[in-house]
């Protein structure tokens, strides 16, 4: 593919070349906060709520990441992390049920010190309070010393026998082409090396994998998406997440363009968590990403039973019977 660069400066900025305009974001406000049932390592159903905080950008440029469009270009001021974490918990006070975990997803990495600053941690931890389990998000390079300093704020805290600290990385696929030209710049080994790092310090592992990325044929996309369960569930992951690759950040529809990538399509996705789910039994929970699904369907009289059927697989952990639709002959029998 010619029109791709090769060194990772050049896919730099093959990215940065084609995005649009970036969004002004104040530090100080978080982006949202959504809520929603999620099963949990023994089986019962939690409330858990996602808080997306505002903070300086990643500092890698991925080919398939649109999350730049949350963040501010200039580092996170201090204080303003607890701020926003403070706000969402105020907000979270008035659900009719407990919230008992909470996902704190800043669009890079939350110990990237430039996005959240260590200073911050402790003040963080003081608003974690009551929580049985945190989820943060990071890129494998990362995981080091400031997650020891991040699990001794909440120790100092008291939380640390009570809360347990989860950390969601990004493997995407482990195709080995796919994954070097994503631009991630990280090998599998790396995020093994960085899984286990995790393990040896008590946090859990949540794994994020992409349905449809760019750079994998389209027939073989099934078996690197179970491929990739695989290694993630060796590198022990707990739950793995597995999300649809959305186009619109510009890097994504050059390579459509190109014919290197694909959007899935709501089937798509419905296959893959299918295929995840049957030969896997009791490996782990294996989530199918819900957030913007409408984006992916083609017949909006069938969308919100499918959407829901997705949602009880991720609560049930089985494969459900599909719907029927006559309109689009989805669910009918040929």
């Amino acid at each position: 593919m010619r029109f791709y660069p090769v060194s990772a400066t050049a896919r730099d900025r093959f990215v940065l070349d084609r995005r649009g305009p970036k969004p002004l974001h104040s530090p100080w406000r978080h982006q949202g906060v959504i809520v929603e049932d999620e099963r949990t390592a023994d089986r019962q159903i939690a409330r858990a709520a996602t808080v997306f905080l505002t903070g300086r950008e990643c500092p890698w440029r991925c080919a398939m990441c649109d999350l730049w469009q949350h963040t501010i270009a200039e580092d996170t001021p201090r204080g303003a992390i607890p701020a926003q974490v403070g706000a969402a918990r105020e907000e979270l006070r008035g659900e009719s049920s407990p919230i008992t975990q909470i996902k704190l997803y800043n669009a890079g990495s939350f110990f990237d010190p430039h996005a959240v600053p260590e200073h911050d941690y402790d003040e963080v931890a003081v608003k974690l309070a009551g929580l049985a389990r945190v989820v943060v998000e990071s890129h494998p390079a990362f995981v080091g010393s400031r997650v020891d300093r991040f699990l001794g704020a909440l120790q100092r805290q008291g939380a640390a026998d009570t809360t347990q600290l989860e950390v969601a990385m990004g493997l995407e696929t482990v195709h080995p082409e796919a994954l070097d030209r994503l631009n991630k710049r990280m090998t599998v080994d790396q995020f093994a090396s960085a899984a286990e790092q995790l393990r040896s310090r008590g946090a859990a592992l949540r794994v994020f994998l992409l349905i449809s990325p760019p750079f994998v044929p389209p027939a073989e996309q099934d078996h690197w998406l179970l491929r990739s369960i695989d290694v993630a569930f060796a590198c022990g992951a707990s739950a793995v997440s597995v999300i649809p690759t959305r186009s619109g950040n510009g890097a994504l529809d050059a390579l459509a363009a190109a014919g290197a990538f694909r959007a899935p399509r709501l089937e798509d996705i419905e296959r893959s968590i299918e295929s995840a789910l049957t030969p896997r039994p009791d490996r782990g929970r294996i989530f199918v990403d819900l957030w913007d699904l409408q984006r992916f369907a083609q017949c909006r009289h069938c969308f919100e039973a499918r959407r829901a059927r997705l949602h009880a697989i991720n609560l049930e952990q089985r494969v459900r019977s599909r719907p029927s639709c006559t309109r689009c002959g989805f669910g009918v029998s040929s």
